[in-house]
């Protein structure tokens, strides 16, 4: 599962912290095709109206399969050594 996780991660599809109305899912697509959460929001709604009932599974696996910005893993920058001063 973790793998999945930054695989989706690498894609940028992540639900962010901020912007989320029930999982993020939304808010995630958004934010990687470059949307604002609601524009993707009525474009979810517009597509449950097209294939009714496809979203009730989408959704919740989006939720599962799309890591929270908050669970991925933290990279602290690496900072290179300094040379410590020394006597002679």
């Amino acid at each position: 599962m973790n793998d999945i996780h930054q695989s989706f991660a690498q894609q940028g599809l992540v639900r962010p912290r901020d912007g989320r109305v029930l999982g993020g899912v939304c808010a995630g697509l958004g934010r990687r095709f470059g949307v604002t959460p609601w524009v993707a929001r009525l474009l979810f709604v517009l597509l449950l109206m097209v294939i009714p009932g496809s979203q009730i599974l989408v959704y919740p696996i989006l939720w599962i399969l799309m890591p929270a910005e908050e669970t991925l893993p933290f990279q602290t920058p690496s900072t290179p050594s300094t040379p410590q001063a020394g006597g002679a």
